[in-house]
């Protein structure tokens, strides 16, 4: 059954009859998102240290945004979070998905850098996953710079986000490095075949629609072959052994909720340690909505109690 929370939020949104983000031109629908991110998201958290910068990218300059916990001295080395935010490869950016890296930081204890990486239809596939996978590398040799323990350096995101982490983990594995310590997947598309039931049970009602999926595709895709390359379906990599533990956390109304519990159980059998846990009264995009939706700060203190135990190790 769906969440009372999730219920009433839906149809606040559907009473307003707004334009759906398949409708609008990219740059529309990116102002569109961004306006109204905000208003479901709860205060953020003050912390010790958020700063922006830039690093070197495959095509030019990436921005970064870098949060420290209160109470860490500078100098200190913390387990970090490297954070890939979702969008659909087509909105989204680090100032959406602010304050649910604040909470992740403040709650996780940990650092948090989140990568701004390129987004289509300007700059098309594979253009997001190089971003991110030279952030992650970046950061891995910069980490005694920049705060962070390098033995315990975790890459996480959600859904467009998860995807990039998930296909962060398995390059890093075939590179030889960066050694990470995690992997925090969080609604994460894992197979743009689409083929999955829940992309039929799902695909009407609940935020992230079919249409809507294909739009995203439209404007991320090179061509349809791009679809069954791994980096853009992790799901259909050769091999999943040899990866740092995950936690996969999914909506039971969401399209893509198959894909991440068959993603979760690829890495188990491959033997892999794996959580999987899914918000079954849940729909797409709901972590960042904890103003409104009580079971969003549920799921946000679930996945930094992970991160916290990082810095345990």
């Amino acid at each position: 059954m769906l969440d009372a929370d999730a219920r009433k939020l839906l149809d606040l949104i559907a009473s307003r009859n707004l334009p759906s983000y398949d409708t609008m031109p990219p740059l529309a629908a990116r102002a569109s998102f961004r306006a109204g991110s905000f208003a479901s998201q709860p205060l953020p958290p003050q912390l010790g240290l958020v700063e922006d910068f830039t690093i070197p990218g495959p095509a030019g300059e990436l921005p970064v945004r870098r949060y420290r916990p209160a109470n860490k001295g500078e100098r200190e080395a913390l387990a970090a979070l490297v954070f890939f935010h979702g969008g659909g490869f087509t909105v989204g950016d680090i100032d959406t998905h602010d304050t649910l890296c604040r909470q992740l930081c403040d709650q996780g204890r940990v650092t948090v850098l989140s990568v701004d990486y390129r987004l289509g239809p300007e700059h098309k596939f594979p253009a997001a996953h190089a971003d991110c996978f030279a952030a992650l590398q970046w950061i891995a040799a910069n980490a005694g710079a920049l705060g962070i323990d390098p033995d315990c350096l975790a890459v996480g995101g959600d859904s467009a986000g998860g995807n990039l982490a998930a296909s962060c983990a398995l390059m890093a594995r075939d590179a030889d490095g960066p050694r990470l310590a995690y992997q925090l997947l969080i609604y994460p598309a894992t197979d743009f075949r689409c083929i999955a039931q829940s992309h039929l049970h799902n695909g009407e009602g609940y935020l992230l629609t079919s249409r809507l999926i294909d739009f995203f595709c439209s404007n991320f895709l090179d061509s349809e072959a791009d679809r069954l390359d791994w980096r853009l379906s992790p799901a259909l990599a050769a091999s999943h052994a040899g990866l740092p533990p995950a936690l996969v956390l999914t909506a039971g109304y969401d399209p893509l909720v198959d894909e991440g519990r068959e993603y979760a159980a690829q890495l188990r059998a491959a033997g892999n340690d794996v959580e999987y846990v899914c918000f079954e009264g849940q729909f797409h995009g709901f972590i960042t909505m904890g103003r409104v939706v009580g079971q969003a700060n549920e799921a946000v203190a679930l996945c930094a109690s992970r991160l916290r135990a990082l810095q345990a190790r």
